[in-house]
């Protein structure tokens, strides 16, 4: 535990959290470019050479609209600058970071919950649950999805599990400093503050984990359309009917 959780001494003498031990920064970096650099060893071993991929061309349909296009980069946007002025004074870089991180934070927390409410109201939520039946879709090729796949389901339930917690600590966090908003108060408890410290550290690593996991497999030769559709919002027929069951999902044909 003492390597995972730094501590000090607070007033009274009595050993308290202090936060994340910042060498797991380290570790958790060397652990995910080993897992990409293997599964892109494993992934180009398994390559077909003569494989015929779908095609872009043809006719297009919808797979994102323009607001979660902009809800998506905004919110990657965002994630990348917390954790570039998160993680820039750990390894030594002098970036006046802290009004650019919390104001980084504030935009992600109403991205999030914007986001939530617009998913919950004026789209298909049930396309994004996990359900049983999707833990047997990575296993059986036969099996097709309708929206999402499954590793997209599950990345995007990780991202907003780890992206709560950043949010929440965060933002106990910004109200033990000074802000345009109130004054600095330091109504928290040392070893509470600790904690927050510790937990806000974690999630930010599983962060970092996350967004590097997701940069490389949407920069994946196989996946790279699902990355232009993020940016394009459209997909052709040949992609949808190689990639997802059109009988659970049927978008319509884009302009």
């Amino acid at each position: 535990m003492g390597e995972i959780v730094r501590y000090k001494r607070d007033v009274w003498g009595e050993e308290v959290i202090l936060g994340v031990s910042w060498d797991l920064l380290y570790v958790v970096f060397m652990a995910i470019v080993i897992l990409l650099i293997a599964h892109a060893i494993i992934m180009a071993a398994l390559a077909k050479k003569n494989l015929d991929r779908p095609t872009g061309d043809g006719r297009r349909v919808v797979r994102h609209e323009s607001i979660d296009r902009l809800f998506h980069w905004l919110m990657a946007a965002s994630i990348l600058v917390l954790i570039f002025t998160g993680v820039a004074p750990i390894l030594g870089l002098r970036v006046a970071w802290l009004d650019i991180h919390w104001i980084s934070g504030l935009l992600l927390t109403f991205l999030v919950v914007a986001h939530i409410i617009r998913a919950s109201f004026w789209q298909d939520f049930k396309s994004m649950l996990l359900m049983p039946k999707d833990f047997a879709e990575p296993f059986d090729s036969s099996r097709k999805p309708g929206k999402y796949y499954f590793e997209q389901k599950g990345m995007h339930w990780a991202v907003t599990v780890v992206a709560l917690a950043v949010i929440v600590t965060g933002v106990l966090m910004f109200m033990q400093i000074d802000s345009p908003f109130w004054d600095r108060t330091n109504s928290m408890a040392e070893d509470q503050l600790g904690l927050v410290f510790l937990l806000h550290g974690l999630s930010t690593l599983a962060l970092v984990a996350l967004a590097a996991t997701h940069i490389y497999f949407a920069l994946r030769p196989e996946k790279i359309f699902y990355t232009r559709s993020m940016i394009s919002g459209w997909m052709s027929e040949d992609e949808m009917a190689a990639n997802h069951d059109t009988s659970k999902w049927s978008p319509k044909e884009a302009e």
